[in-house]
């Protein structure tokens, strides 16, 4: 064998190695893909903490989100609230800064959705809960997250 073939040989292995390795390196280049529909980046925040001060702050988030992607129309934005933070949107009880967070995030695009499953273990139907829930489109909220998630929406629980 001569060095010239040797020589092309490890070349070729080398940049095989390479580019395995810059594969490997990004799997979620795929996802990456699949989180844009018509355009737009597809995110997912998840809410189920009782605590009102973390509901506060998802609220916030979704809000700089929405504006840091440049508007409703460049994001497709799902919240998903299940569990004890159901309490916390009680229209009746419902903390005021939480609402008004709440409903901005509505005005700006965002579809919120609300556990079933949480929704009858709380005897709390939407019509007790502030507007503008939805039921989540499975019975189960984290069934519904990972098939969000399987969708490309990009998970994001503060």
């Amino acid at each position: 064998m001569s060095i010239t073939y040797i020589s092309e040989r490890v070349s070729i292995t080398v940049l095989a190695v390479v580019a395995m390795a810059a594969f490997i390196a990004h799997p979620t280049q795929a996802q990456a893909h699949e989180s844009f529909s018509e355009g737009k980046v597809k995110v997912l925040y998840h809410v189920d903490s009782k605590d009102p001060a973390v509901a506060k702050y998802a609220m916030a988030l979704i809000n700089k989100h929405i504006e840091a992607e440049g508007g409703p129309d460049k994001i497709d934005l799902k919240l998903v609230v299940h569990g004890p933070a159901l309490l916390l949107f009680d229209k009746e009880t419902i903390d005021p800064e939480l609402k008004k967070k709440f409903q901005l995030i509505l005005d700006k695009g965002a579809q919120a959705e609300m556990c079933q499953v949480s929704m009858k273990l709380f005897d709390k139907p939407l019509d007790k809960l502030a507007k503008g829930f939805k039921p989540t489109a499975h019975p189960v909220a984290v069934k519904r997250i990972a098939d969000l998630q399987r969708e490309g929406y990009i998970y994001i629980k503060p």
